[in-house]
């Protein structure tokens, strides 16, 4: 009897680890515990939208920051404290990642719907598919169920995310690691047909890369931004510029392989079951 109880015991013991272990995202993992989830988000985002348009192009890219360092787990969110050293002053993050404010007063308004139910994680992924459906983008079906961590990493940070300086092959690499193919990568990248950038991000591009690059499109770049002595001469073109050309004929591919794209960066390492936390605000643990 005593045999078999143990026994008992340590197959029960091995399905809840399993359960743990093989949690799934879900489409519909909020449709019963906040079924006002997602339309409350989507308000919070119209709204920060229509009164900044590029914000749209901030939240997307606050999304693919997160899911590069420790997995989508909103860790990008966090703020420094005496056990935290903030991602948000990483090199690749400094004074260039926004929306942080977009995505607290998502959070903020979720948590007076259903307290302690949806993660900032969560909030930050259908936060960029609303921004965006919102400016005339592609929108796709968010899978949800990831939970919040308790800790961030800088040091990640600053060696994962992509350069604006890195060269074709590191970028490559980069994406690689995250099991992202160079097709993601260039899909990934066209997000960057929206939104804003500083000159110094794209000056040497510009000036210098004569060959891969449309000369009109650079001449127009050129008169916001004037050239310097200071350039590199980055090359950026090679094997993706098919990729690329494909995208430019065919938007309409380039709108289905975004969202593709986007769902399976989401899917990122995703902290779920037992693991993390739910944070009732985004910018500390509870």
């Amino acid at each position: 009897m005593a045999y078999r109880m143990i026994t008992t015991s340590f197959v029960v013991t091995l399905v809840l680890l399993s359960t743990i272990c093989d949690a799934q995202l879900s489409s519909t993992f909020y449709d019963t515990t906040c079924p006002d989830a997602l339309t409350t988000i989507r308000t919070a985002i119209r709204t920060a939208v229509s009164k900044e348009r590029r914000m749209a192009a901030s939240l997307i890219r606050l999304h693919f920051h997160d899911c590069f360092v420790q997995g989508c787990d909103a860790s990008i969110l966090l703020n420094d404290s005496t056990t935290i050293e903030s991602e948000k002053t990483a090199l690749p993050n400094l004074n260039s990642v926004r929306g942080f404010q977009v995505i607290d007063n998502a959070k903020s308004q979720v948590e007076k719907v259903c307290p302690g139910v949806v993660s900032c994680a969560d909030i930050v992924a259908v936060a960029a598919r609303d921004a965006s459906f919102a400016v005339g983008g592609p929108s796709w079906t968010v899978k949800l169920g990831r939970r919040d961590s308790t800790t961030a990493s800088k040091t990640l940070a600053n060696t994962h995310l992509p350069l604006f300086t890195d060269d074709l092959q590191t970028l490559i690499s980069k994406f690689t690691i995250k099991d992202l193919t160079a097709k993601d990568m260039v899909t990934l990248s066209g997000a960057h047909t929206i939104g804003q950038a500083q000159c110094f991000t794209f000056r040497d591009r510009i000036y210098n890369n004569a060959s891969d690059i449309d000369a009109g499109f650079a001449s127009t770049r050129q008169r916001g931004c004037p050239s310097t002595s200071s350039t590199s001469n980055n090359q950026n073109g090679g094997s993706t510029d098919s990729i690329v050309s494909q995208y430019s004929q065919n938007p309409t591919a380039f709108k289905s392989d975004f969202a593709a794209a986007m769902i399976k960066m989401g899917d990122i390492q995703p902290l779920t079951g037992s693991a993390g936390i739910i944070r009732s605000i985004c910018s500390a643990p509870n």
